[in-house]
């Protein structure tokens, strides 16, 4: 008698997330180990696989199959969202037609770990028998970090002094970098907009209700150095402790956290001032992949 998926579907238990799946009366289920429903929505298909799997007593494969066959089962077995796929066709792509690395560093990093996503997914599923990965380039390592919303509480409620603290939450709230907001003058802000020149050139950004009350609470506008947001942050959130933080990481956090919440990667590229979407989609791809990349069944 054939075997037939019954069904498969998310619930909770005591905050986290699992998996159940059914299949001809067996049932079956994984822990996400995550409270978040937009992470367990992301691991539940390859949660489902290894149930599938597990219930129907698939054997392992003893295939040994070259890395073209190997990117061509994992481009199309893989679920992701559209963005990330597109990025992962073209890193393989390249690779594929041999193309050296990028000299970007951060571009570079992201081709490598790509790459080794590919051998480490074969090895783990028994496609390949060696995995013929690039060496870690740490120069080319981007930058992921970003931080809980615990961490975000934690600075915006004891930051000090309250003008610092407004400078941090308002770097939050509109995604800018220190060198904007630090040049923000009577002549930039216009109503509910602000223009700034950044790193791509002059762009507007649209101030949300909490930015907005920050502006008017603070009054005088900052006039703060370089070193001077660099070292106080730090300081700030050492005292709290918050580990390996930096300024920069508020807007990275920032756009992680709109696509998260829906906003297309388009818009998210246009508020963030990249000089194009791809660069968006570069930084911010691995970000929401790699709770998927290291999880474990």
């Amino acid at each position: 008698m054939t075997k037939e998926l019954v069904m498969a579907s998310l619930y909770q238990n005591n905050k986290t997330w699992y998996v159940s799946v059914y299949i001809d009366g067996k049932r079956a289920t994984k822990s996400l180990k995550t409270e978040d429903i937009i992470v367990a929505n992301k691991l539940k298909p390859y949660a489902e696989y290894k149930l599938i799997a597990e219930l129907m007593g698939f054997e392992k494969s003893n295939e040994n199959l070259t890395f073209p066959q190997l990117v061509k089962r994992y481009l199309t077995q893989v679920r992701r969202s559209k963005n990330t796929q597109l990025i992962y066709q073209n890193v393989l792509k390249q690779h594929l037609a041999g193309k050296p690395l990028p000299t970007n560093p951060n571009s570079r990093g992201i081709h490598i770990r790509t790459i080794n996503a590919c051998w480490n997914w074969g090895l783990k599923n028994d496609l390949v028998k060696e995995a013929k990965k690039l060496p870690i380039d740490t120069r080319g390592e981007p930058r992921q970090r970003t931080y809980t919303e615990e961490e975000l509480n934690l600075m915006f409620e004891h930051i000090e002094p309250i003008e610092f603290n407004r400078f941090v939450r308002f770097a939050y709230y509109t995604g800018a970098r220190s060198g904007e907001i630090r040049s923000i003058s009577e002549e930039t802000l216009s109503n509910d907009s602000l223009s700034v020149i950044g790193k791509t050139g002059l762009r507007m950004i649209k101030l949300n209700s909490q930015s907005l009350e920050i502006i008017k609470d603070q009054g005088e506008l900052w006039n703060y150095r370089k070193d001077y947001v660099t070292h106080r942050f730090k300081k700030e959130v050492r005292r709290l402790g918050i580990k390996n933080a930096r300024f920069h990481d508020l807007r990275r956090t920032f756009g992680l956290n709109l696509i998260k919440q829906g906003m297309s990667i388009y818009k998210v590229s246009k508020l963030l001032g990249h000089q194009s979407v791809r660069t968006t989609e570069l930084h911010y791809a691995p970000l929401l992949t790699v709770e998927i990349e290291d999880f474990k069944l």
